[in-house]
């Protein structure tokens, strides 16, 4: 059974909704969350989709707050459609978020996706927005979530404004700007270490470019390298078990926003593997990250 599998959604959904009673139903109901697969956010010739988890029922005269759900699979593999996607998604429109889990280039040998991966991060949040009536969106409230490859193009899309040059030409009315992050385990040097691949993804070569070929290319891909005191808050998450990117990766983006006066949160979770949802074995994670962005993305009248 794969992870895109009609059956297998409907198992994870009442696997989760029975180990954790109310993940599924927003706060004060029994009423399931809303999904809708395989909406065509890039345009009906793009073979990339995207699932919408919308909460259980849209009242009237009230908005929504969006997040973009970005996956994982070293920028060449993963689907929007996977178990930690699903729980993300899930767990998130169950209080009150409209949430987009969204497919995106993926590099092959030969072919690789940056800075298109990215511009398709920041075409699914101007997608949002220009669909905000349908979805009772807030505008002025988009939130990134992401892990692995997908931590760092959430990383990535949070702190690379315009004057980057990733911004995309598509919808260029509606604003791609994010204003709250959790990035989940990302890889975000300060450069890309200059000569080797940093991290042990066979999939780097093919992310963008040899360093020799576009240094500048390498250099607009690091959250790190890209901070400005502008930037949206950050909760970021990482595990000390973490085979595939160094805990260090997480530290240093942290400790760097800190310095630059950006608001971040580092979660160490204490025996965390590279790759975890919201409810891993050592730490239930739900209430820090829904926490998080009711902070910043439900202000208070």
């Amino acid at each position: 059974m794969n992870d895109q599998s009609p059956l297998f959604v409907f198992l994870s959904l009442l696997l989760s909704a029975l180990a954790f009673p109310g993940v599924l139903h927003s706060q004060g109901t029994n009423a399931a969350v809303r999904i809708e697969k395989d909406v065509d956010y890039l345009g009906p010739d793009r073979a990339e989709k995207a699932d919408l988890y919308l909460p259980p029922v849209f009242e009237e005269g009230k908005t929504y707050p969006g997040i973009v759900i970005i996956h994982g699979g070293g920028w060449t593999g993963g689907d929007k459609g996977a178990k930690r996607e699903i729980n993300i998604g899930t767990t998130l429109a169950s209080y009150g978020y409209v949430c987009l889990s969204i497919n995106y280039a993926l590099a092959k040998t030969g072919s690789p996706t940056f800075p298109q991966n990215i511009q398709e991060c920041k075409r699914a949040v101007r997608w949002l927005r220009k669909n905000a009536d349908r979805f009772q969106l807030d505008v002025d409230h988009v939130g990134a979530i992401g892990g692995s490859a997908g931590g760092h193009l959430t990383a990535l899309l949070a702190v690379s404004g315009p004057e980057v040059g990733l911004d995309p030409e598509e919808d260029a009315e509606f604003s791609c700007r994010i204003q709250a992050a959790v990035p989940m385990y990302p890889h975000c040097a300060s450069s890309w270490e200059g000569r080797v691949p940093p991290v042990p993804y066979m999939s780097l070569p093919m992310f963008a470019q040899s360093l020799a070929e576009a240094p500048d290319l390498w250099d607009s891909a690091s959250p790190i390298k890209q901070l400005s005191k502008n930037d949206p808050p950050m909760l970021i998450l990482h595990g000390t078990a973490d085979k595939t990117t160094p805990l260090d990766q997480s530290t240093r983006l942290h400790e760097t926003a800190r310095k630059i006066g950006v608001e971040s949160e580092l979660i160490i979770v204490e025996g965390g593997p590279h790759s975890f949802h919201l409810q891993p074995k050592q730490r239930d994670l739900r209430e820090e990250v829904i926490g998080f962005f009711d902070r910043h993305l439900k202000p208070k009248p």
